[in-house]
């Protein structure tokens, strides 16, 4: 019998400065008789759920690739929005070392005392080792270190779901692990923050089609773009994110 599709949601597909109007890196994904996942989740994230009429309190488990603020800062306000709506089941925040650390400080620097208080949920970090492979909340998750200084190991992630497999490149220059990420995977989630300017620890329009051939995945699908990559966005052999943006994944065997 087939495994249920994947539903992957763009509720926020920009970059840190709001680039198009668009909100932060949120990317959720929702598999048949399994809590729904985030994939990153900036500071605008709570409002991107909101605004796509997506529930925060059903998310199991926040993947984060990376420690800077438009990628993981919106956890503060999705633990207290919790807290607040009288969520129970536990939120399980996967990230690479140093998250726990990361996340206390956010939460006492944006809401001082807020690391301390007793909810009636409670939140649960993993922290993913880069090369290492793990299960976390029900999905698989390989992560690969990449090209992208944050004060911790910035990663690329490979998360399996059922059959599914979804390949996210985080921010990063090119390097040899995005190909290893992203071998044999339904969906690439890639950064294209500029169309060929060269930007340390990004990676551009450019670099992407010269190395496209040793993407051994299906769909290609670029997010994180700054107003330069959103006027040139129509690219062949490529999709782009937009906020709001719903991808339907069929069966994939792995």
């Amino acid at each position: 019998m087939a495994e249920p599709g994947v539903t992957v949601t763009f509720a926020g597909s920009g970059d840190a400065f709001g680039s198009g109007g668009r909100y932060q890196a949120c990317i959720h994904v929702r598999a048949q008789g399994a809590a729904p996942f985030l994939v990153d989740c900036g500071a605008t994230s709570l409002t991107a759920l909101k605004a796509a009429g997506l529930d925060p309190g059903e998310i199991g488990t926040v993947f984060v690739s990376h420690l800077h603020g438009d990628h993981f800062g919106g956890l503060p306000f999705l633990v207290l929005d919790g807290q607040f709506t009288g969520r129970t089941r536990p939120l399980i925040v996967a990230g690479p070392p140093g998250t726990a650390a990361r996340l206390r400080q956010a939460m006492e620097v944006l809401f001082p005392g807020s690391a301390e208080v007793a909810r009636r949920f409670r939140v649960e970090v993993t922290e993913l080792i880069p090369g290492g492979r793990t299960t976390v909340g029900g999905v698989g998750v390989a992560s690969f270190e990449v090209s992208h200084p944050s004060g911790a190991p910035p990663l690329a992630l490979r998360l399996t779901v059922g059959r599914q497999v979804i390949a996210y490149s985080g921010d990063t220059a090119w390097t040899d692990a995005l190909p290893a990420a992203a071998a044999g995977a339904g969906l690439l989630i890639a950064e294209a923050y500029y169309y060929d300017k060269v930007i340390p620890y990004h990676l551009s329009f450019a670099d992407l089609a010269a190395h496209r051939d040793e993407l051994a995945c299906g769909r290609v699908v670029l997010t994180h773009m700054s107003a330069d990559m959103l006027g040139r966005e129509d690219q062949p052999g490529f999709e782009t994110a937009y906020d709001g943006r719903v991808i339907q994944l069929p069966e994939f065997r792995v």
